[in-house]
């Protein structure tokens, strides 16, 4: 840990810790607690824990800032720019909330929780300059499975890289959501709103900056929420459309509708958000606040 914060002074950045969370009173305030005590208190590692709440609907809020995060919405944090849904959206509206030259984003339903969750993903940013972004990958003891991957990754996600994307078939946990980048890389590219988030950043950071500037680190066990599989179609379908739309398939509607049965076997479809957020560096209000020039 003291090579990694002297690390950082020398480079002299700041780090931003983002958790994007929904309905996550349970788990999001041990998270934050666990990095504010021993990357912000203990050591200077971390300079700021911030908590995008996603429309939750309990206390996700209150516990977060309770424990010493800044807490804001989507809509909070970029006011003047059309509201948008979805996690994809939140991390979005994260890289003009946080202030770091390096951010890390955690999922805010992680059940065992450590500190060297965020200092792993931190260690090739900080001791490694041609490193720009890095994927966290780990195991999961609920399905004893040794790479760790869970349903959606199995049925949706190594398929679609296999076939139309097999150069990136060597990251373990394509659609981890514990990952971090330099904000000059991330300003740079795409946000999908919905849940194609994970797989559309690695595409797109891949495609832009090359296969050797993305590292991924193994974050150990990691245990979290385990979500019933009525909840999984509508992400395997983001992902599927996300994947097509980078492989050049002809634009996919905005307004995509998953299609399937209900209990009564009455056919429901599903909205599924695929909406795109365009680079952030586009946007005059955050290139203002980041003194950051538009370039072709």
């Amino acid at each position: 840990m003291t090579s990694l914060v002297e690390a950082k002074a020398r480079q002299d950045v700041r780090v931003s810790v983002c958790l994007p969370a929904r309905n996550e009173e349970a788990t999001v305030g041990h998270i934050v607690a666990t990095i504010r005590r021993k990357l912000v208190e203990r050591v200077p590692l971390v300079d700021e824990v911030v908590v995008i709440d996603d429309s939750s609907v309990d206390a996700t809020a209150e516990v977060a800032r309770w424990e010493g995060a800044r807490v804001l919405t989507p809509v909070e944090a970029l006011p003047d720019v059309s509201p948008g849904s979805g996690k994809g959206n939140a991390l979005w509206a994260s890289l003009y909330a946080c202030d770091g030259d390096i951010l890390v984003w955690i999922d805010a339903d992680i059940r065992n929780f450590r500190a060297s969750f965020v200092s792993n993903l931190l260690a090739p940013l900080l001791t490694d300059p041609q490193i720009s972004f890095v994927k966290g990958y780990y195991r999961r003891p609920l399905f004893d499975q040794p790479t760790g991957g869970g349903r959606v990754t199995e049925l949706m996600a190594r398929p679609v890289l296999s076939l139309l994307f097999p150069y990136l078939t060597h990251f373990v946990q394509p659609l981890s959501g514990e990952y971090a980048g330099r904000r000059t890389v991330l300003e740079t590219v795409p946000f999908i709103e919905g849940w194609g988030v994970e797989i559309g950043l690695l595409i797109d950071l891949v495609e832009k900056y090359g296969v050797r500037a993305v590292a991924q680190v193994d974050l150990g066990v990691r245990e979290h929420r385990n979500r019933p599989l009525h909840e999984l179609g509508p992400q395997a379908m983001a992902i599927l459309v996300t994947a097509l739309r980078r492989a050049g398939i002809p634009e996919i509607d905005g307004n995509a509708h998953l299609a399937r049965f209900d209990e009564q076997r009455t056919l429901e479809r599903i909205p599924v958000e695929v909406r795109e957020r365009p680079p952030i560096i586009e946007l005059p209000v955050y290139r203002e606040k980041f003194g950051q020039e538009l370039t072709a």
